[in-house]
């Protein structure tokens, strides 16, 4: 079946609902969303929104956070205009009905600003421990009830449209998007999505990983078919490991706050012993990259398999107050976070490369956008300040919106035929074990060859097996008809490939990129963003 509408929206976290809804003022929108519109990194995204807000803290100190996490890779123009606008869009999700943590302060009540890694000032609005869950329930609501809003549930994108899919490849032409072609999952039917303009807004790449804060629905799927596309992929290099994730079996790496330390919680040994100190002057309150760094330093020199995290000399009742969802998620699984430490160590949290944009979040292909984590748009340089992404995600989709209405509203790419997906002689697939198989090997691979700590030779090896891997997968997308286990595999791959080619290009250690084969910061020559582009068109 063929749909058609003016925007096109992939994705259903805040920057793609945020997105939807300013563009619904002015015309049809479909959101296609490969699990349910409540699926996404912004709704278990516990941290909150940085924004300047108390009368002590200002734009400057905001920027100069900013960009000292980002280690001298930040674009300056990109952060200065999204800190500076960062109230308004606060100010608007209060008008859209966002209900804040608030407390009683010397003038009356006041939001509660926490205050994170990274950060001089408290300027972090959140909803308790569920800031992500609030601003989704908001945005969700909106959506579904906007009748210039459609929501397509269980619909996962294969692959973008663009006009040299039906043209010789020039890859010094511009290309223009023209929509997607949308496998819905319970059916198996293959649809075409066609749109004026088209919004990736698909979240991160966790799932690359073994170890990951991130829903199963992050596999990297708006880089990848970006990428498949023709369009620049930038700074992939720079994953950000989150310091503190629970340290259980059954816990999935659950997300321990870094507002928990932003409230006075500190990193012990398993002996009891404090070490973050001898590791930065802002001790636990260094940037995230430090943190997860010193953990695993740690756990190499002591053979542990996890450090704690102490809170539990605080006042109880503070606790449960401040921090009810994770108090309760630790006490599922026996840990009393007023009475004891608990376990954490590091896992993927962030992908800060993406999707390059333009101010706009406009990719080197016309009509396609980029917001959210999927995107790099200059704001996080080597390393993401903690609680900018979905200050990042609120500006970039207000003014790819205004952009998208601006330029290529009513504008028909072309009259060109569109074809119907054609499966060719794919059959079914005989052996679903060789995905899942090779699904837990990619992720192996990146964990123990492209972690935290990296060198030469392990990314290398990495390279030689993410090749012979795609290749296996290629020849299975092409023998078989599609499903989603096999489209998130292919998505993956494709990631894990493009986070290996920028590792190896980075001759240095910066940020959330660290080899010791290059332990020192090289600002004379790779003071630069690391871009990857298609080198030739493939189908795949």
């Amino acid at each position: 079946m063929e749909y058609r509408s003016s925007f096109l929206v992939i994705g259903s976290g805040v920057a793609g609902l945020s997105f939807a809804l300013r563009a619904a003022e002015h015309g049809e929108v479909h959101i296609i969303t490969k699990r349910g519109i409540t699926e996404s990194s912004t709704n278990v995204a516990q941290g909150g929104i940085a924004t300047v807000w108390d009368e002590k803290d200002s734009f400057d100190n905001h920027i100069r956070d900013t960009i000292t996490a980002g280690a001298g890779l930040c674009h300056r123009d990109v952060v200065e205009m999204v800190v500076r606008d960062g109230p308004n869009r606060i100010k608007e999700l209060l008008d859209w009905g966002v209900r804040f943590t608030k407390r009683e302060g010397e003038n009356g009540e006041d939001f509660d600003l926490g205050r994170e890694g990274g950060h001089s000032h408290r300027r972090i609005f959140h909803a308790a421990d569920l800031t992500g869950r609030e601003v989704e329930r908001v945005l969700v609501e909106k959506a579904l009830s906007h009748p210039r809003v459609h929501v397509f549930e269980h619909h996962t994108a294969i692959n973008l449209i663009t006009l040299n899919r039906f043209q010789s490849f020039d890859r010094y032409r511009p290309d223009e998007c023209l929509g997607a072609y949308v496998l819905e999952n319970e059916t198996g039917e293959i649809h075409t999505f066609l749109a004026d303009a088209t919004v990736l807004a698909t979240g991160g790449s966790g799932k690359v990983y073994l170890y990951t804060s991130n829903p199963d629905i992050a596999t990297g799927d708006g880089v990848a078919m970006a990428y498949r596309a023709g369009a620049a992929v930038a700074n992939m290099e720079f994953v950000q490991f989150h310091p503190t994730c629970l340290y259980h079996p059954q816990a999935k790496s659950f997300l321990i706050s870094e507002a928990v330390r932003g409230e006075g919680a500190i990193l012990l040994r398993k002996d009891g012993t404090r070490f973050m100190p001898a590791y930065h002057e802002m001790a636990e309150l260094a940037p995230r990259d430090i943190v997860a760094r010193a953990i695993d330093s740690e756990l190499k020199k002591t053979g542990d398999d996890y450090v704690l995290l102490d809170i539990s000399f605080k006042d109880p009742d503070f606790i449960r107050s401040r921090f009810p969802n994770i108090y309760e998620k630790c006490l599922q699984f026996g840990y009393d976070m007023t009475k004891e430490p608990i376990p954490v160590v590091p896992a993927a949290h962030y992908q800060c490369g993406g999707v390059l944009t333009d101010l706009n979040g406009e990719s080197e292909v016309k009509r396609l956008f980029a917001v959210g984590e999927t995107a790099c748009t200059g704001l996080h340089g080597a390393n993401r300040l903690a609680s900018n992404s979905l200050l990042e995600a609120l500006v970039f989709s207000k003014r790819a919106c205004e952009k998208a209405v601006s330029t290529y509203l009513g504008k028909k790419v072309t009259d060109i035929q569109v074809p119907k997906w054609d499966p060719g002689n794919a059959i079914d697939p005989d052996e679903l074990v060789v995905i899942s198989h090779t699904w837990d090997e990619i992720r192996r691979l990146m964990w123990n060859y492209v972690g935290i700590v990296r060198s030469d030779k392990r990314l290398h090896r990495a390279k030689e097996r993410i090749d012979l891997i795609k290749r296996e997968i290629s020849e299975y997308y092409w023998n078989f008809i599609l499903n989603t286990d096999l489209l998130e595999l292919r998505n993956i791959a494709t990631v894990a490939d493009i986070i290996i080619r920028s590792a190896i290009s980075r001759k240095e250690s910066r940020g959330l990129h660290y080899n010791i084969d290059y332990p020192y910061r090289d600002d004379e020559n790779m003071r630069k963003d690391t871009v990857i582009r298609l080198e030739r068109y493939s189908g795949v």
